[in-house]
């Protein structure tokens, strides 16, 4: 992979991992379905033979596709959105990992996985974190009844970023970094 394309492919795997925080399962869906579609314009995704090739498949793009809906109506049911956050916590951090590494596929797999656990997992864990600390205080201020603004906040940040982290990368690092 050319030196632009490995940094094009970390500014959007961090972005990807970014997003993550927000919602586990968007991004990998997106990432699929962007992959299969061949859509990842500046990036030669090229999977197959890797150890990644299931992430293209057509079983892959479903069940992420229906935990994606599903996450999404979950963090809209009262109280059962701060019981998300216990499983979506460590979930992000393996999806930001998962982003990254997917993305650098083809680089040095030292670079490709330090980057990965460190640059992928650390901007996850922090974006989950934020989050969860938002959900506990508007759980604590308004009963639970102002997490619905919060959910959407959420998902409406994670749509966004990973569509900006997927199109326009170069883009979508200077939004995390806001």
């Amino acid at each position: 992979m050319e030196a632009t394309a490995v940094i094009m492919a970390t500014l959007m795997g961090i972005s990807l991992a970014a997003a993550s925080g927000f919602r586990v399962f968007l991004p990998p869906f997106l990432l699929s379905v962007a992959a299969r579609l061949d859509i990842v314009w500046f990036l030669e995704l090229d999977l197959v033979g890797t150890q990644f090739e299931f992430f293209t498949s057509t079983l892959a793009i479903v069940v992420l596709g229906i935990a994606t809906v599903a996450e999404f109506a979950g963090f809209y049911a009262p109280w059962i959105d701060n019981a998300l956050d216990t499983v979506a916590t460590p979930a992000s951090i393996l999806a930001g990992v998962a982003m990254t590494a997917i993305v650098l596929e083809g680089t040095d797999p030292i670079i490709q996985w330090a980057v990965a656990i460190v640059a992928g997992g650390g901007v996850a864990a922090t974006i989950q974190s934020a989050t969860v600390a938002t959900r506990s205080l508007s759980s604590t201020f308004t009963f639970g009844l102002g997490n619905s603004a919060v959910a959407t906040g959420e998902n409406v940040a994670s749509v966004a970023l990973t569509l900006i982290a997927i199109l326009i990368p170069f883009i979508s690092a200077f939004v995390v970094i806001l």
